[in-house]
């Protein structure tokens, strides 16, 4: 199987910046950096644990944050631009039958050649446009992330946005994180509650693969 970008790829990262510079406060995991994801090693591309969006996303994001931060909470996220050799790196990981070392953690319920069918993971992805973040909220009084109802990048119905079989205040968690992403200029994906895209994403039709890299973005 062969990912057809029928769209512009590029190795320019002059429109990008290291979201951190942008947002104070900003808590990072990114998880594809780590081997604690659902394919279970890092994945290609990902030189650096660092965010990176689209100078337009990160604006957009800062002014998120500020809200967020008012109500006593902080912005932690999972991922952001994610380049298309790792997209690649998913694609080929759904060809491997025998690789499902953590369908117990992200998978459950699922065989993994149905992700892709079902929208979790996608074959082009709004990630390597560059204006896709994948978040939640930390209470800063607590330190802990708010309780979503179900954990990042877990594939499964419970983890769409508007599920109702979690409790109120998981579901109340969720749209605080929605209704402030939303009011910002950023739109929700129906299957994962963590994903946000800007609506007015600056390369609607361009796909990045340069990596994930502090240094390469400073070059």
């Amino acid at each position: 199987m062969r990912v057809d970008y029928k769209k512009d790829l590029t190795m320019d990262p002059s429109g990008f910046v290291l979201l951190a510079d942008y947002v104070p406060g900003i808590i990072q995991e990114i998880r594809y950096h780590s081997s604690y994801n659902f394919i279970g090693e890092r994945i290609d591309g990902y030189e650096d644990p660092c965010a990176i969006l689209t100078v337009e996303a990160a604006r957009a994001l800062k002014a998120v944050s500020m809200e967020m931060m008012v109500q006593g909470y902080r912005l932690k996220v999972f991922d952001a631009y994610r380049p298309a050799r790792a997209v690649r790196h998913f694609v080929l990981w759904g060809i491997e039958d025998q690789d499902i070392r953590m369908k117990p953690y992200f998978y459950p319920d699922l065989q993994k050649q149905e992700l892709f069918a079902r929208g979790y993971i996608a074959k082009q992805s709004s990630h390597s446009r560059g204006s896709t973040v994948d978040l939640t909220l930390l209470d800063m009084k607590t330190g802990k992330e708010l309780d979503m109802g179900s954990p990042f990048d877990l594939f499964s119905e419970i983890s769409h946005p508007d599920y109702m079989g979690i409790t109120k205040e998981q579901l109340n968690n969720r749209m605080t994180l929605q209704r402030t992403m939303v009011r910002n200029g950023f739109m929700p994906l129906d299957c994962e509650w963590w994903h946000f895209t800007l609506q007015n994403e600056p390369y609607p039709d361009t796909y990045f693969e340069f990596p994930v890299s502090a240094t390469y973005l400073k070059k």
